[in-house]
């Protein structure tokens, strides 16, 4: 038995495989680690609302690091057991900002806020193969710029969908001066969490929550927003179709998300 009592996978790109499902064989490796007493997490940007159907699939699932980290949440007692959020006032700055740049704006919460017409252009905004579960798992508004004026809260996470790569980077440059985490994601989204927030951070939260150290966790990602909590765990692992920044900050790779590799990691690392 290794040394490592916990394994925090993020979601879309690593746990998920290109269809968005667990496979058999993966959902069977974290059944083995359930058994040996070993804790297995999902750190995503997904909100609660976007997983609710993992919960299901996967009922030994404990915690939940969401929301990029803004949010920790205790699946058995449906509670939130820490959250960090962007403001009122930076989330309205951040709107402003948005109506300059042809995107789709996606607010999270425990729930998952978006406008309604965006729906049908997800293919547009580089969203398209997610567009099945916001039809199914969203609240959708008509107007979400009035929307958040008529019922304003402190926002854990703010995703920006945009057209086209250049209208993400404008977008960047016109946050870049506020008290913001901006990370790229998917093809032409950005995330945008309140300062010190990271996955990472939520990972850190649920360790001292456990009574483990950072350096008894592993953490299985394959994207930019997964690099903090790479950098964070004892054993970082990047997927075979992880982008290059990840696989640069990892001490191991593994099979891609539609060949297992989250299985590899259980069974090779963790166990």
């Amino acid at each position: 038995m290794s040394k490592y009592k916990l394994i925090a996978f993020d979601m879309d790109g690593t746990l998920l495989n290109s269809e968005k499902r667990i496979s058999e064989r993966t959902l069977e490796a974290v059944n083995r680690a359930f058994d040996a007493g070993k804790e297995v997490i999902l750190s995503t940007g997904r909100c609660v609302a976007e997983l609710r159907e993992y919960f299901k699939r996967i009922p030994g699932l404990r915690y939940v690091v969401c929301s990029s980290g803004a949010i920790l949440y205790d699946v058995k007692e449906e509670k939130i057991l820490y959250s960090n959020s962007i403001s009122i006032e930076l989330a309205e700055k951040i709107l402003a900002e948005s109506k300059k740049e042809d995107l789709m704006v996606h607010l999270l919460a425990i729930e998952s806020i978006v406008q309604k017409k965006d729906i049908p252009q997800m293919e547009r905004f580089g969203m398209g193969v997610y567009r099945p579960m916001y039809e199914k798992v969203t609240t959708q508004v008509d107007d979400i710029y009035e929307y958040y004026k008529e019922h304003p809260f402190e926002v854990p996470k703010l995703n920006l969908y945009h057209a086209t790569a250049e209208g993400r980077e404008r977008t960047r440059k016109r946050l870049a001066g506020l008290d913001l985490v901006l990370a790229d994601a998917e093809k032409t989204a950005l995330e945008c969490s309140a300062a010190g927030v990271t996955k990472g951070t939520g990972l850190l939260r649920l360790c001292e929550h456990l009574g483990i150290e950072s350096e008894e966790t592993i953490a299985v990602g394959d994207a930019d927003n997964d690099l903090n909590i790479l950098e964070t765990a004892g054993l970082a692992i990047a997927v075979g179709n992880a982008n290059e920044h990840v696989k640069a900050v990892a001490a191991v790779v593994v099979n891609d998300c539609d060949h297992d590799g989250c299985a590899e990691a259980i069974d090779k690392y963790l166990l």
